[in-house]
């Protein structure tokens, strides 16, 4: 990971380095420090401008090599779109873009003019060049696959008016980043390495390195507890379950806020087995638990004013001679009985106990995460999570804030007429709705355990994977719901 340096006093025009990276606007004037660089070079950069070489659209990069006139070796120019205008989350992508054409380009010292960007920018600008050059090499063993060079040292030169705010913004987006990474890595990892146990380790390294409190249930304390439904997900496979659940106590007193996500660390339906192909993507089914653990390194490193509880509940689902049965009828931690008509509906049954469980925390509100349902990807894709609830503010709040950072939640009905489809001829509900409106009624079902509490679900079975490098998004896990949720604690206090 590279360092990170700001300095209100260094000279784009002297500095050495492998790139100087300056942005520039789609239309308008260049701003002072595009045009003196302008100037040095000869008026290059008004050429390619005019020639329509380079249009200045927002991620945009056009490398200048062989240079003179300047300090640099080379220079980058990195489009902001309209001026005056741009999201964080359209800064984050543009240096995501950024990022990947620097490392391709075997750039290590590069220094980038912030000048232009707007005062809450750079956190943004620090997410996307670290996120936009995430790699997951730790397999790779032929060196022709490895990148040869990595982004070493990063310099932004910044107007001396906000210095204090660009240090704190450069550390918040190093915090940040290095939660959603950390969930990437979690996820990309196989099944065989990604264990319950390892996630309760990496828990462990967390609590440890920021002062959190661990507490981890195994099998045996599942068992005084009463989560029947957990347990029943877990007796396929010979790794031991676990619930994971890591405390942080911040300033204010009030009610924690608790983010619960779903820890299958491997699924291959159970009984009720998947299809072979594409299986071995399901590793990525603890996608949600990833995201939390990604959270709660944030939440350590910040320290928001809030308390916040991150809960896990993981296991695999795999079929054995022990495994849970289409047909078994459940006992859960609320003492609701559930009939299994379906075990690759097994998210809903570990989180059923998890949920049950947030409870004794007395929540000012929760928020679960989940890759749930195959019917989610098909309704909307890959771009939009799926969020249902029973508290319409706590969705509001959650969409709008989804919308800034770039993880957008789209709200599906949650009306009680859905639930009919989970009534059970034996036992007090059943696992599966049947064909139609699945991620509704994986909803209903897991609203059945959250009485009493502000609850909303986000379903990101379509959103936790990316098939692209683009933007801060990198091919594997995309660590969704990491920034989503620390926005969401950051704004409580």
């Amino acid at each position: 990971m590279p360092s990170f340096h700001w300095s209100a006093d260094l000279d784009p025009l002297s500095w050495h380095g492998d790139v100087l990276v300056v942005c520039v606007a789609e239309e308008g004037d260049l701003e002072p420090h595009a045009q003196a660089l302008d100037g040095a070079l000869g008026g290059v950069i008004g050429r390619v401008r005019e020639s329509g070489d380079f249009t200045g659209k927002s991620g945009e990069v056009l490398m200048l090599c062989a240079v003179r006139g300047i300090g640099a070796d080379r220079v980058a120019l990195l489009g902001r779109g309209k001026p005056g205008q741009g999201s964080a989350q359209e800064i984050a992508d543009a240096f995501g873009d950024l990022a990947r054409a620097l490392v391709k380009q075997s750039c290590g010292r590069v220094a980038i003019v912030a000048d232009p960007l707007p005062v809450g920018g750079l956190a943004a600008a620090v997410e996307g060049l670290l996120l936009g050059s995430y790699r997951f090499d730790h397999y790779r063993t032929v060196a022709k696959d490895l990148p040869k060079h990595s982004l070493d040292r990063i310099e932004f030169v910044v107007d001396i008016e906000h210095r204090d705010d660009w240090r704190g913004q450069i550390a918040a987006g190093e915090q940040i980043a290095a939660g959603v990474m950390l969930a990437r890595d979690l996820i990309n990892h196989p099944g065989n390495t990604v264990t319950p146990t390892r996630l309760a380790e990496e828990a462990g390294q967390i609590a440890e390195a920021y002062g959190l409190e661990l507490t981890v249930l195994g099998r045996e304390e599942m068992q005084a507890e009463g989560m029947g439904a957990l347990l029943a997900v877990a007796r396929g496979s010979e790794e031991e379950p676990k619930l994971i659940v890591l405390k942080y106590q911040g300033r204010d007193g009030g009610k924690p806020l608790v983010a619960v996500g779903k820890g299958l660390t491997f699924d291959a339906g159970g009984i009720s087995l998947k299809p072979a192909l594409d299986m071995h993507q399901m590793k990525y089914d603890m996608s949600g638990g990833a995201a939390v653990l990604g959270l709660m390194r944030v939440v350590g490193a910040l320290k928001p004013g809030r308390s916040v509880i991150g809960i896990i509940p993981s296991s695999e689902n795999l079929p054995d001679g022990k495994a849970n049965k289409p047909g078994d009828i459940l006992r859960s931690a609320a003492g609701l009985t559930i009939e299994v008509q379906n075990t690759d509906a097994e998210g809903r049954l570990i989180l059923a106990d998890a949920l049950h469980y947030a409870k004794r925390f007395e929540p000012e509100a929760v928020v679960d995460l989940a890759t749930l349902t195959g019917a989610c990807v098909l309704a909307l894709g890959s771009h939009y999570a799926a969020v249902l609830g029973t508290d319409q503010p706590l969705i509001d709040e959650l969409r709008a804030l989804g919308e800034e950072i770039g993880e957008p939640l789209w709200q599906l009905p949650f009306h009680e007429a859905y639930a009919e489809q989970l009534k059970s001829d034996v036992a007090d509900l059943r696992n599966i709705g049947g064909r139609e409106a699945g991620t509704i009624t994986a909803a209903l079902f897991l609203a059945r355990f959250t009485e009493g509490m502000r609850w909303a679900h986000l379903d990101i079975a379509g959103t936790a994977w990316s098939n692209q490098d683009k933007g801060i998004k990198t091919k594997g896990g995309r660590g969704y719901g990491v920034r989503l949720l620390w926005r969401w604690v950051s704004e409580q206090g």
